[in-house]
């Protein structure tokens, strides 16, 4: 297990690949923790330094008492690379994480050459959508919310496999304060402005059945960034890498490559 202590807060984190290879961070959804990647990373190509971490408030980190906000959330992550000497990475980020993405390439340019904003948005719902379901979860626990998320985050068919279990359970076992402090640090977000004056490599990916960021919302996003791309996940929702491990895999690799950041 690793642990770096950034002084305010204490973060759990894991590196796979080469420690010469591209560096490549994994940033994840609220309710779950770095194994979220885990089905995905058979797929990827050979040469990266891969970088998952658990979040604050998730995981094995630190679960600080709320409120939370995004700018500590980026704050959290910039100390995290700061740590482990990462310099010029490229920043994946689902959802939440996607959100943290756009707020560190603006603070930290240094430290994102390329970035992918995975099923995320400059502004996800609303404050009043986001201050309902911090106030069921203070209420009732993260099970009066777990149902409805899992129909946001997976398509019907997907629901209906042996393998959903793993991840409502890992919904369920993410500690409460946690999931509500960055629940209330989404509702404070809005980074459409801040977004729309990046410059650099940027990829949007959606899923097609995604109940939590739709298409037309990633999308409207990504193209805030010049120059960007944005591409679609079929049958797969919200964790499009877990119901299409391969097809997330090989739109990551074409862009890397596109960029020259990866061989052909």
């Amino acid at each position: 297990m690793q642990i770096a202590d950034l002084g305010h807060i204490r973060l759990h984190y894991h590196i796979d690949g080469r420690e010469d290879g591209l560096p490549v961070i994994f940033s994840n959804s609220l309710g779950t923790d770095l194994r979220m990647w885990e089905p995905l990373l058979p797929h990827l190509p050979d040469g990266l330094r891969i970088i998952r971490y658990d979040r604050r408030g998730h995981g094995l980190s630190d679960v600080p008492i709320p409120p939370y906000t995004m700018g500590q959330l980026v704050s959290d992550t910039e100390a995290l690379l700061d740590h482990l000497a990462v310099k010029a990475c490229v920043f994946v980020g689902l959802s939440i994480g996607g959100m943290v993405a756009q707020g560190l390439a603006v603070k930290r340019p240094d430290l994102i050459r390329a970035m992918v904003l995975s099923n995320t948005a400059a502004r996800i719902g609303t404050a009043a959508i986001w201050a309902e379901r911090a106030a069921m979860a203070r209420e009732e626990g993260l099970s009066a919310l777990v149902d409805s998320t899992m129909e946001r985050w997976f398509s019907p068919e997907f629901r209906k496999s042996p393998a959903l279990p793993l991840w409502r359970n890992m919904f369920l076992a993410t500690p409460l304060q946690g999931w509500v402090g960055c629940a209330e640090a989404i509702a404070g977000t809005d980074f459409y402005s801040t977004t729309a004056s990046l410059r650099l490599p940027a990829l949007g990916i959606a899923g097609d059945r995604d109940g939590s960021t739709p298409p037309d919302l990633v999308r409207e996003t990504i193209e805030l960034i010049d120059a960007s791309e944005f591409a679609l996940i079929r049958g797969a929702g919200h964790l499009p890498h877990i119901e299409q491990p391969q097809a997330y895999a090989e739109t990551l690799t074409g862009f890397l490559q596109k960029n020259a950041l990866l061989p052909h």
